[in-house]
């Protein structure tokens, strides 16, 4: 006879999905039902499982708070995007559009420049500062801003993601030692990490604080990620939220419209124009969106 329980995915590989219940934690499989419909379990949710000599079933998954493609999460407390300013050196557009799919979902993001030791990456810091990202310089070699870290995420829920070889897990070693993360050197021919993390898996810290490991990805991965309908875009970006309504046109897109407060903003130097780059950089990936691809 099978036993139900509840519990959070806190590994998922392959098919197979840890499931922390209590004291226990369970190797289980998804019912089929579940997969079929496009609803696949993802680390961080909350699950009902049953559980019969010694093996278990993910029957149902609970309400989400919020979820993602990638970093494939659900029910975040915030994102930690991971960058840095050499080997490999993070390209602006990539943390926009990450901060993107999380404003989308009302997920605060915290922006983690390391390898500070290496290159303090100061004009990076000052655009996210200046667009009110809270802001963290680490150094997974010395330590440095590790325990501000620490602070931060504290009693939280995130998820570390970022390009491939930015020092995610080092970071997680720095956080927690006996985790003995495995970690990879940085290709110096292609200026990107080996991929190291494969998996997604959430690691207890202590004090409430879980984090999600996740896989680095490329520029190239971008398309994979969340449709953001291109109408709600503006609102994910939260340094143009004191011009959105200030427009002379009601409908307007802040491109070419006359009249724009946020183009006005970015040219008083209000809005960083990088900033502003990756929002049109995605209006034009969002516009080719049809409706019938968003589900």
């Amino acid at each position: 006879m099978s036993e139900r329980k509840t519990g959070r995915i806190v590994r998922s590989i392959s098919g197979f999905y840890d499931v922390q219940a209590g004291q226990k934690l369970i190797s289980c499989r998804a019912r089929g039902v579940l997969r079929k419909g496009g609803n696949s379990p993802l680390t961080g949710d909350m699950v009902e499982i049953s559980v019969e000599n010694g093996k278990g079933m993910v029957e149902k998954i609970l309400p989400r708070r919020n979820s993602f493609v990638r970093p494939a999460v659900a029910n975040v407390d915030a994102l930690v995007v991971f960058a840095a300013n050499v080997n490999p050196v993070t390209e602006p557009f990539l943390i926009d559009r990450v901060a993107a799919i999380a404003g989308d979902q009302e997920v605060p993001v915290y922006l983690c420049i390391n390898k500070c030791d290496l290159d303090p990456a100061i004009d990076l810091e000052r655009i996210y500062r200046h667009a009110g990202f809270q802001v963290i310089c680490t150094s997974a070699e010395t330590g440095e801003g590790v325990e501000e870290l620490r602070q931060l995420i504290r009693g939280k829920l995130t998820a570390f993601t970022g390009n491939s070889g930015v020092g995610k897990s080092s970071i997680l070693n720095r956080l927690c030692p006996e985790l003995a993360l495995s970690t990879g050197e940085v290709s110096e021919k292609l200026g990107r990490g080996r991929h190291t993390t494969r998996h997604v898996e959430l690691y207890d810290l202590g004090e409430g604080t879980l984090v999600a490991d996740t896989p680095g990805f490329s520029s190239f991965d971008t398309d994979m990620m969340e449709i953001i309908l291109k109408e709600n875009l503006q609102y994910a970006f939260p340094d143009f939220g004191a011009h959105i309504g200030q427009c002379q046109f009601r409908d307007c897109t802040h491109r070419k419209e006359p009249g724009c407060a946020v183009t006005a903003a970015v040219a008083a130097g209000e809005i960083e124009p990088t900033r502003y780059d990756s929002y049109l950089r995605l209006y034009e990936k969002v516009s080719q969106i049809k409706q019938w691809e968003i589900k």
